[in-house]
């Protein structure tokens, strides 16, 4: 961290994204107004908790990675998909898995912007809720990446697990519990560990 040209402090968290950053930067600046040294207030940040179910780590099986966000309308699913890009690089796997389940998403309202606002996951799955006046299918054609979809939870996590490679990372979205879906995934990956170390 600089001010003034002058290096005051550096900040080790975990957390990504430039929204984070922006928040960590103006925590800084409220307490260095207050009369808190720069430097100790970047320290202080280290021992920060970032709020549930923001870029969340869920866990790791089959070295795939499992990360839950709240992430419920495309603004947000864009600057999480950034964040995690940020932080897991360039070249690295993003598996987006998405339930659109706030009432906006229900209504259709922001359909026509999901498929844009996945375009830095490298591939996508999609739960289609019952009872929505819209079909996810028309989402997963206009992705430019491969999109899939399904009806049944099960069926998504078994699609995904399928998938999933050593080296991805999983990003579940939902502002709900999603069926379960991350832990489903989290299970289905150790199993498919385990049946390549048997073979």
């Amino acid at each position: 961290m600089w001010l003034d040209g002058e290096k005051v402090g550096e900040v080790k968290w975990g957390l990504v994204g430039e929204h984070n950053m922006h928040n960590g930067l103006m925590a800084i600046a409220a307490a260095r107004h207050v009369g808190v040294v720069p430097a100790d207030a970047a320290n202080a940040l280290g021992s920060f908790i970032n709020a549930r179910r923001r870029l969340e780590l869920r866990g790791e099986a089959n070295g795939v990675t499992v990360y839950d966000d709240f992430a419920h309308h495309p603004t947000a699913i864009l600057a999480t998909l950034a964040a995690l890009r940020g932080k897991v690089g360039g070249t690295a796997r993003i598996i987006a898995v998405l339930e659109p389940r706030s009432n906006t998403m229900k209504m259709g309202l922001c359909k026509d912007d999901l498929a844009p606002s996945l375009g830095r996951a490298d591939e996508v799955f999609l739960l289609q809720p019952p009872h929505i006046p819209w079909q996810v299918a028309e989402v997963a054609e206009a992705c430019v990446q491969p999109a899939h979809w399904s009806g049944d939870v099960d069926a998504l996590a078994d699609m995904v697990v399928k998938t999933a490679q050593p080296g991805d990372h999983i990003l579940v979205m939902s502002n709900g519990g999603f069926g379960g879906i991350h832990q489903k995934l989290l299970d289905g990956l150790a199993k498919k560990a385990q049946a390549e170390a048997e073979e």
